[in-house]
């Protein structure tokens, strides 16, 4: 009988184990370091957009009149020069990523994420303890404010407080009003990391893209050290720019594609398959077709 009582016991104490050994239900381990595959947009995130292409993009007119108005050689004064990615968009450049956990010593649990992103090293902290977004008016950064929740194997992220940032590479802005979510899924040695946009200044409708990275053993992310210099000389206070109506550089695009100039100016209406029917009508119109 004592045999039998000390068998139950110990077979207990197992499954007791067992089950405190167990993750959360349907997590996974997004730990270690990822590398970027660009597959995906290659002619966007390589060498970069063509000034005046907002095809697919929701905008709104205000957003259009800020890429209208955006030059290139902004980049070049020196207080661009060293700013990051903003999150929503850090990894979509040159993003080799660390991704890291931080561990509640006594319970176990994990209480938050930690990013590592190569271009400009940002550091991102994406809490998991449950904590309250900050009020409005608290400061806004380049990596915002960042909780997270598990949806069985999905992450999901909810990040606020972000200073003003970009969604294309051609001057396309983004706001500081933005509420940015998105979902990381895991399969094996590849995460696809979806980054949902609402922005009720800048987009009419979500803005959605995802991203691909691979598990690499070998990476090792170097530092990333910024020094501003003074590239271009200006007058001081000169800001390029140009102003509105008088950027010649915004046809370039239509004409080298053969485009109608209305659908390089973007909306939600050209995210959508149906509108390559409206495209086809308005090349038949000489009216409306660039030539």
């Amino acid at each position: 009988m004592k045999r039998t009582n000390g068998v139950k016991v110990a077979g207990s104490l197992i499954l007791m184990m067992g089950l405190f050994g167990l993750p959360a239900l349907a997590q996974v381990d997004l730990a270690g370091e990822w590398n970027p595959r660009f597959h995906e947009d290659q002619p966007e995130r390589i060498p970069g957009p063509d000034i005046g292409d907002y095809l697919g993009l929701p905008i709104t007119d205000a957003a259009r009149l800020r890429a209208d108005s955006w030059d290139a050689s902004l980049l070049t004064l020196p207080e661009h020069q060293c700013k990051p990615h903003p999150s929503d968009y850090g990894m979509r450049g040159p993003a080799n990523t660390r991704w890291s956990k931080e561990v509640d010593r006594d319970t176990q649990q994990t209480i938050a994420w930690h990013t590592h992103m190569s271009w400009q090293a940002p550091e991102r902290t994406i809490w998991m303890d449950g904590r309250p977004h900050p009020p409005d008016y608290a400061a806004h950064t380049w990596q915002g404010f960042s909780t997270g929740t598990w949806e069985g194997n999905m992450l999901t992220i909810t990040t606020t407080h972000l200073k003003n940032g970009w969604i294309r590479r051609n001057g396309i802005p983004r706001s500081e009003k933005a509420t940015v979510t998105e979902h990381i899924f895991r399969n094996g040695d590849y995460m696809t990391w979806m980054v949902v946009i609402n922005d009720p200044v800048y987009l009419t409708e979500p803005f959605v893209r995802t991203t691909d990275f691979v598990l690499d053993l070998q990476q090792v992310i170097a530092p990333y050290p910024c020094e501003s210099v003074v590239e271009v000389e200006r007058p001081l206070g000169v800001v390029p720019h140009h102003l509105p109506g008088n950027n010649t550089f915004l046809t370039e695009f239509p004409t080298k594609y053969k485009l109608p100039t209305e659908a390089a100016r973007g909306g939600a209406e050209t995210m959508y398959p149906e509108y390559k029917t409206k495209v086809a009508g308005m090349m038949k119109n000489p009216n409306t077709a660039v030539k």
